[in-house]
């Protein structure tokens, strides 16, 4: 028997951190979700979840997991196929480290993913865009700060994670605009250059940021590095507002990856190009960034113009004279 603990300390602190240069939002995502299978395996096989061993965690554990994912705590397809992701990652990890398990973990491997609905990208048209870049007080530090934020969130396209981390010395202004260093998954960086508007908001919000113990840009009211949930925290308090003037972000959801989400629908609005997309937001692959191209009705618009439908013979239906239908019936 092989205990499981040594392995998943290194998977998680050395093989993802330092070998894959995954994000810390992508470790504690696969931690909790370890939590989650080891709490599950300690109270179905009646061990403590230290004394779990590599062998338990066979494909029929896995599977009753996944189904005590959905239907116990609820969760959808997507995030019982971002659990299995995160197991899979793991048994392929410790393939070469436990030879002798091998037949188990390839049935694990095995498992396939849950097959679910595309979704349509999620984002504030512009004049709600506008509605919220608007509410941000522009004569208080905090204001300062906050309209800052949306306006780099919307007009850079950045992950929180990126958002929150962007440092000092990522920032180069170039004579009225300004370049931003990004660090995004994969630590794969990318430099935007950004429109004197977005370069005129951070100057102003550097202006009054003042001195602070941490080297990112944005501060919380402590004067630390401001946490992904202090971003949201901003965002749904400036939504309210909004709405009080732009009715239709009531109804709508906004996160930061929906002011993402955002940029990458302006940008294919105005260029028609998804390389463009994939290009500025960081994406690996163009087919990341097809789901613009679903969310924009714009470019469903332009089939109507582009494509002839088919033509049908004429005809008119003329209702039988009431009389003959009635001796019809007859």
């Amino acid at each position: 028997m092989t205990p499981i603990a040594p392995h998943i300390t290194a998977f998680l602190r050395v093989r993802l951190p330092v070998e894959r240069r995954a994000s810390a939002h992508t470790c504690d995502t696969y931690a909790y979700a370890f939590q989650l299978l080891f709490e599950f395996a300690s109270q179905r096989l009646g061990v403590p979840p230290s004394a779990l061993q590599l062998e338990q965690i066979d494909a029929a554990l896995v599977l009753a997991f996944l189904e005590h994912l959905q239907t116990d705590r609820g969760n959808g397809g997507r995030t019982r196929n971002a659990r299995l992701a995160a197991i899979k990652s793991f048994m392929r990890f410790v393939e070469h480290r436990a030879p002798s398990a091998l037949e188990q973990l390839r049935r694990v491997l095995a498992i396939p993913s849950q097959r679910t609905e595309g979704r349509i990208v999620r984002h504030l048209t512009v004049p709600e865009q506008r509605a919220l870049l608007d509410v941000p007080d522009p004569t208080t530090r905090m204001g300062i700060r906050d309209r800052l934020l949306c306006h780099l969130a919307i007009a850079g396209g950045l992950r929180v994670s990126e958002l929150v981390g962007l440092r000092l010395d990522d920032v180069t202004f170039r004579d009225r605009y300004v370049d931003v260093s990004v660090l995004g998954k994969g630590r794969k960086q990318r430099v935007l250059p950004l429109w004197k508007e977005v370069a005129d908001s951070l100057r102003a919000w550097l202006a009054v940021r003042g001195e602070a113990r941490v080297p990112e840009v944005f501060l919380n009211a402590r004067g630390g590095s401001l946490s992904r949930s202090g971003v949201a925290h901003i965002l749904k308090k400036h939504k309210l507002a909004a709405a009080e003037s732009c009715p239709s972000l009531d109804k709508k959801p906004l996160s930061p990856h929906v002011l993402r989400h955002c940029c990458g629908m302006n940008i294919l609005q105005s260029t028609g190009d998804i390389r463009q997309v994939a290009l500025w937001l960081g994406h690996e692959r163009t087919d990341t960034s097809e789901i613009y191209v679903q969310g924009d009705a714009s470019e469903k618009l332009k089939v109507l113009g582009a494509v002839a439908p088919p033509t049908l013979r004429p005809g008119k239906f003329r209702p039988p004279d009431k009389l003959i239908a009635a001796l019809r019936g007859h």
